[in-house]
């Protein structure tokens, strides 16, 4: 079970996601003697051609391009798209055209006839051979073109560049000017029909103008606009007379008590001067019979004439109404016989009337008017569509006929020139010193091509060679914790020799203390193997590896020893039955041991071995031709518990978990399983098929731990954890630990 907590360990998994610069260079660390010889061998290789290599010389001139308006002299190519700017960036990519015209076929052909190249078989030059050696370069931000040739012939260099820019400028001309010509064909045969466009266009006008009696349409308009809004101006005038008019007729028609036609009648007969001279001698009649009645009766003469008088009056009066009124009355309207004031009230209900009645018939010829004006703006709108349409084909025939003129005379023009649009600005010269292609050039090739060469070998061997080649890699393979980092050290020459007698092996560096910074690594161990457990104390703590030759039994010596030195007791067990090796660290004798306590030939405090304070030894005995199952045993798992309460810490010393379920099994009875991992020494697959193991077996794997490191080969937050100043260093042993390390 990890602790998220454990100190004085860093989690590197992280950095796995991020471009790690530093393994690239670890990498050609590591190949660095493959990678120099490849680079010395192209370095060397690349000299010598040189040097076989004849001087060449290099002739170079300059052409400066214009801007060629032959394409425009139709005065259609700038709608056509074609391009004004001269920048090898614009669209068309004009300089690089004419680059490759400057390459064309017929250019060099006449190079060569002018010059009279030739080849080996006395044979004209091919345009192919004189393209190889030439070079045409647009220059990115002007208009201008390099030429260079390059050859072994300084002089002949020179001629070829003037020739080939002589050859192109008399070609660029012809081509211009034959450019000319047809455009100037073209012309001349688009202006009768673009002159016949404009007639057209101006007839059409014309007739529209007849036919729709338009002179100046704009000014018609304006002067309808003006004439509806005086006619609406009257029509408001006329309307409010109207209203006068109608209400002076009510108010009068309520005075009177009488209609607006008996009034009209009553003026009218008022005014005929018959009726009034009758309607008086009647008055005057009745005026005497009323007289003559007061004096005498009905039957009086007197009184009879009057009568008389009055009926003969009355028919008078009325036959005159009649001819007046031009109808046939039966009785005298007593109206007739109004007062002074009522007359002439019945004299202005007349006149309102006819007030009222004229500004009726105003109102309607005036809206008559404005509706015929309004009738005719109603058409303006289209009028003028159809004469801004006829005048803009005008104005379209008209400008492409003078557009065409204008390109005549400039076609013609330009047929007449002889200056096409390329101009020689730099001629070239003799060229006195080869170029570039010395043996330098070739050395820096080489040393360039070497580089290449020689990080590809180195990454290629890399890349072949499957060994975990660093703690990162093992890290990222196993994903387990790294709990401790033992560098690479050396023992003394004079240790080398051998060991006798109560000498244990020089390996056992945590005894002797003559490495200190080695053994501040196991005490780092040994501190994360502390707090690595948090709810249960670590007592028994199996230790193996992938393969052999990791350092697994060195690594179990010397922590077994770190630990009894903090004052734990401590049982080291050499429970690799395969290969027993601990009783060689310890120079001890393996009589007795894990297998003769295990199938009962042996008593287990005989087999204890004390090698050093706090620090007990059970070595592995006899080897028993099967040992996993001794080690996978009830008695195997009583012994452990047994030995669990006895010691403070037991140590097992198991076989490699690849060819050997051991390890596996026994880390799964204990309360966890170390693994131990040397760079270089074991490959991926087999860290990746022990990994495979414990996952499967259930073992509680605590870490791993990095034995045999050379740190100047590992990442430098690796080598930080590795060179860490560990509790108790000197100064003295800070200055050896950063000594070179050697095998």
């Amino acid at each position: 079970m990890e602790d998220k907590s454990i100190t004085n360990t860093i989690d590197y998994r992280d950095l796995n996601e991020e471009i790690d610069l530093q393994r690239y260079w670890l990498v050609l660390k590591r190949r660095w003697l493959p990678a120099m010889t490849v680079l010395l061998a192209t370095v060397v290789a690349a000299t010598y051609y040189g040097a076989q290599q004849k001087p060449v010389y290099e002739a170079g001139g300059k052409l400066l391009i214009q801007q060629d308006r032959s394409t425009n002299l139709t005065g259609f190519g700038t709608a056509l798209g074609q391009p004004q700017a001269l920048s090898p960036f614009a669209p068309g990519n004009v300089l690089a055209t004419q680059a490759d015209i400057l390459k064309s076929l017929p250019v060099m052909e006449e190079a060569i006839r002018e010059l009279n190249l030739r080849d080996g078989n006395n044979q004209l030059l091919s345009p192919q051979a004189l393209q190889q050696n030439l070079s045409v370069t647009p220059a990115d931000t002007s208009d201008t073109i390099s030429v260079a040739y390059t050859g072994e012939d300084p002089r002949e260099a020179a001629n070829i560049v003037n020739q080939v820019m002589n050859s192109y400028v008399r070609f660029n001309v012809a081509m211009n000017r034959s450019e000319a010509t047809a455009a100037r064909e073209f012309v001349e045969r688009q202006l009768p029909k673009a002159e016949a466009d404009v007639e057209r266009a101006a007839e059409a006008l014309r007739q529209f103008k007849s036919q729709n009696q338009v002179v100046a349409l704009e000014v018609e308009t304006n002067a309808t606009v003006e004439a509806i809004n005086e006619l609406n101006a009257q029509i408001n005038t006329t309307q409010a007379t109207l209203a006068d008019a109608d209400t002076r007729a009510v108010n009068l028609r309520q005075q009177l008590g009488m209609s607006v036609e008996q009034a009209l009648q009553l003026a009218t007969l008022s005014q005929a001067p018959g009726i009034q001279q009758a309607l008086t001698d009647l008055q005057t009649i009745q005026t005497n019979l009323a007289n003559q009645r007061t004096r005498y009766t009905g039957n009086h003469f007197s009184v009879q004439a009057l009568e008389r008088q009055e009926a003969a009056l009355q028919d008078l009066l009325r036959n005159r109404v009649g001819q007046v009124l031009n109808t046939e009355v039966s009785f005298v309207p007593d109206s007739l016989q109004m007062s002074d004031l009522s007359r002439d009230l019945t004299a202005q209900l007349a006149q309102a009337e006819i007030d009222r009645l004229s500004a009726v018939s105003q109102i309607q010829a005036l809206a008559q008017a404005r509706n015929a004006y309004i009738q005719r703006s109603q058409t303006f709108p289209s009028l003028e569509k159809q004469q801004l349409e006829l005048e803009q084909r005008l104005a379209v025939a008209r400008t492409s006929f003078e557009a065409l003129l204008n390109s005549l005379q400039e076609a013609q023009l330009a047929e007449s020139q002889t200056v096409g649009s390329a101009q020689i600005i730099e001629t070239a010269l003799l060229p006195t010193d080869p170029s570039g292609q010395g043996l330098s050039l070739y050395l820096a090739g080489g040393l360039i091509a070497g580089g290449l060469a020689a990080v590809a070998t180195a990454f290629l061997l890399d890349l072949v060679d499957k060994s975990v080649k660093t703690v990162k890699d093992a890290e990222t393979l196993l994903g387990y914790t790294l709990l401790g980092l033992i560098p690479r050290f050396s023992t003394p020459a004079d240790d080398q020799s051998g060991f006798s007698g109560d000498q244990f092996s020089p390996r056992i560096v945590a005894m002797r203390g003559n490495e200190p910074f080695i053994c501040g690594a196991y005490q780092m161990l040994q501190a994360n193997l502390k707090f690595i457990s948090s709810d249960k104390p670590l007592r028994s703590i199996a230790i193996t590896s992938s393969v052999e030759q990791e350092g697994k039994s060195e690594v179990c010596a010397n922590l077994a020893a770190t630990m009894a030195q903090a004052g734990k007791q401590v049982l080291l067990v050499d429970a690799d039955m395969r290969a027993p090796s601990q009783h060689h660290l310890w120079n001890v004798l393996n009589t007795i041991g894990l297998s003769h306590v295990l199938v009962g030939e042996g008593d287990l405090n005989r087999a204890l071995i004390p090698v050093a304070q706090n620090l007990t030894l059970l070595p592995a005995g006899v080897i028993p031709p099967n040992p996993l199952a001794l080690l996978d045993s009830e008695r195997m798992a009583s012994l452990i518990n047994s030995l669990a309460q006895q010691f403070d810490y037991v140590i097992f010393d198991t076989p490699p978990l690849v060819g050997a379920a051991d390890a596996a099994v026994l880390g799964k009875s204990a309360d966890g399983i170390l693994m131990v991992i040397r760079p270089r020494q074991v490959d991926s697959a087999s860290v990746a098929a022990a990994k495979s193991l414990l996952s499967r077996s259930g073992a509680n794997v605590l870490g791993f731990i990095a034995n045999g490191v050379d740190v100047r080969n590992e990442h430098d937050d690796y080598v930080s954890l590795a060179k860490s100043r560990p509790y108790g260093y000197t100064d003295k042993a800070i200055a050896r630990k950063n000594a070179p390390v050697s095998l």
